[in-house]
């Protein structure tokens, strides 16, 4: 589920800076109605919070989305073994407001830069950013060759989160501090609409759409 996503605004993290403006947070959610991302009742997972290696999207899987080289691989950042969503927002609204460049290893946690090559577009580059991986699961190096589908990390609980999640960004640069954000839509992918999967095309997932990834489908 994207919980926040282009399709809904723009900036869609509320600022262009960093390079996020056309920002996705993916987290992964249960069958029950509504935003569940650990098996814990609402109440409880609203209050006392939860276990960060209980929630459904810890430890799941990062792939490249191209064919690429490997820009940047930040890891060694602690995780925090306990999400408290209250304490967790009070951070990012901290980090936010108190924001300056020593303080980015703090919001993107561990993390890994692909830079992609555009033949068709005069050798245009992008850099796709993948952020807020888990301690010890970066499985790349800066200068490493990577094809479509190969493990990058993953997900985790460090940097900017409020709970172990995938944020992903399309760029113009790697170095955050100048870089623009670059729209994208995904080739495939499938998405729950009345208790039914449907393919979708060249897409942009909506805020709270329930979606899949075609291989899952397969699977």
């Amino acid at each position: 589920m994207a919980v926040t996503t282009p399709a809904y605004r723009v900036p869609s993290h509320g600022t262009d800076m960093l390079g996020q403006r056309y920002a996705y947070d993916f987290v992964k959610v249960d069958d029950r109605p509504g935003v569940h991302v650990h098996p814990g009742g609402p109440w409880r997972t609203e209050t006392v919070g939860g276990r960060t290696r209980e929630c459904y999207a810890w430890g799941q899987p990062i792939h490249a989305p191209f064919d690429g080289e490997v820009a940047a691989a930040v890891d060694g950042m602690a995780e925090r073994e306990w999400i408290v969503p209250t304490g967790e927002v009070f951070r990012m609204l901290k980090n936010a407001v108190t924001f300056t460049p020593d303080k980015l290893p703090s919001i993107m946690g561990n993390h890994v830069i692909v830079r992609a090559t555009l033949p068709a577009e005069g050798g245009r580059e992008v850099f796709a950013g993948f952020a807020h991986i888990a301690p010890g699961t970066v499985a790349v190096e800066p200068g490493q060759r990577v094809a479509t589908g190969d493990l990058l990390g993953r997900v985790g609980h460090t940097g900017n989160s409020t709970s172990p999640h995938l944020h992903f960004q399309l760029m113009d640069s790697p170095d955050l501090l100048s870089a623009n954000g670059i729209p994208c839509a995904f080739r495939a992918y499938e998405v729950q609409r009345d208790g039914v999967w449907e393919p979708v095309a060249d897409g942009v997932p909506g805020r709270r759409e329930r979606i899949r990834s075609v291989a899952t489908a397969r699977s």
